[in-house]
């Protein structure tokens, strides 16, 4: 067998890792693609033999400190073959002495430990059919856009580790992708997008100073979408975040081990109530 070639994939190739995570079950959104080159264009790999792709990885650095580690999928038929560890070992590179975190496949835990990374927590994805609620969204309830995006920049940093500005941008504005926030006394209490995916829609990221905050957001992005498939990623730590997911019917489909390279940083969990994505934290 020849050898395996590592190379960056170019922002418009990007796509093939959202396709092969398709694949693998993992429901990626329809826009993922082009907001996830954003971040980090360089963060990306694919590992080649004879120019047909095999394995692919992202470390996406989004600052000096900290980078998330995602689409790591080495194609059937080529595993164990030993292209998993040196596409892996690409990605770990170009993060450099950074921070890396990553949301991986609970089984492969022991493998990821081998890498210095350490459990922080579970993050696990409620999944169900919901109906759109029939019923107005309450007058406090505005369109996400329409929020001073200082305000949504400043309360992101409160639940994710770096600046995420330009990715925060795309995210929101992205074709499919809508994004409601609840106000109190001026102030933002609440905000989330939801997007469509291969299958149904995802809503995340979902951020609230608590559950009577998360709720009413929730409610007005379903009546946003419609009736369908919705799936949202909660830490499982977070208790409101689960009682929340299960008061709208929504059951366990999916776990992973959220993991850092380090001390897990000093995030407002209670305030992450959907996790923008596993791909990149």
């Amino acid at each position: 067998m020849s050898d395996l070639q590592i190379r960056n994939l170019r922002p418009e190739e990007i796509s093939l890792t959202v396709d092969w995570a398709a694949a693998e079950g993992w429901n990626p959104g329809l826009a993922d693609a082009a907001c996830f080159a954003i971040p980090d264009a360089q963060g990306f790999f694919v590992g080649e033999i004879d120019g047909e792709a095999v394995a692919t990885v992202s470390c996406v650095n989004y600052d000096d400190r900290f980078a998330f580690l995602g689409f790591y999928i080495v194609r059937a038929g080529f595993r164990g073959a030993g292209h998993g560890v040196r596409i892996w070992n690409a990605a770990i590179a170009h993060a450099g002495s950074r921070v890396i975190g990553l949301d991986g496949v609970v089984a492969q835990q022991d493998n990821y430990r081998k890498s210095g990374f350490q459990l922080a927590y579970a993050n696990i994805r409620y999944g169900g059919a919901i109906a759109a609620p029939s019923l107005p969204s309450p007058t406090d309830i505005v369109a996400l856009d329409k929020i001073p995006f200082a305000m949504v920049e400043t309360d992101d940093a409160t639940v994710f580790p770096a600046p995420r500005i330009a990715f925060l941008r795309a995210w929101i504005n992205a074709p499919g992708h809508l994004g409601r926030a609840l106000l109190r006394d001026g102030k933002l209490a609440g905000w989330g997008v939801i997007r469509r995916c291969r299958i149904g829609h995802k809503i995340g990221p979902l951020v609230a100073d608590d559950r009577a905050a998360a709720e009413p957001v929730v409610q007005a992005l379903l009546a946003s979408a419609g009736s369908g498939e919705i799936f949202l990623d909660v830490p499982a730590v977070n208790r409101e975040a689960i009682a929340l997911a299960e008061s709208f019917g929504l059951k366990p489909v999916f776990e992973t081990a959220r993991m850092y390279t380090a001390a897990a940083p000093p995030l407002r969990i209670d305030r992450i109530f959907g996790v923008t994505s596993f791909e990149l934290g």
